[in-house]
């Protein structure tokens, strides 16, 4: 399988199971953000998940934009739309695809791939 179609796989699971489960919760309570972030952090094992998530989300953050820059990558204010609406398992994988892209079309031989 080429990583542009296990990325763009990864795209459609970071989207689906992270929703599988804040959908009933919205449906539940609402947007109610504080009682979000309360149980966010409502015990050390939860904390944990959001901290790693958040630290994850800044990293992802510089790394897009460098990677971006460098290799001018069209359209890189999706992966970003994607990380405030669903999160890094959406954003991440996305940004992913789209470089494997814009490698592809700049030069084949980069991925690993022969030219044709």
């Amino acid at each position: 399988m080429k990583p542009k179609t296990f990325y763009l796989a990864l795209c459609l699971l970071g989207a689906v199971l992270p929703y599988w489960q804040f959908v009933p919760w919205v449906a539940q309570n609402g947007l109610n953000m504080p009682l979000f972030f309360h149980q966010l952090f409502a015990n050390r094992i939860s904390a944990f998940f959001g901290m790693d998530v958040f630290v994850s989300a800044a990293t992802l953050l510089v790394f897009m934009r460098t990677e971006s820059s460098r290799l001018r990558i069209a359209g890189r204010w999706q992966p970003v739309v994607a990380l405030v609406f669903v999160g890094v398992s959406l954003a991440l994988p996305l940004f992913l695809f789209m470089r494997e892209r814009s490698l592809e079309q700049a030069k084949p031989g980069l991925t690993g791939q022969p030219a044709r």
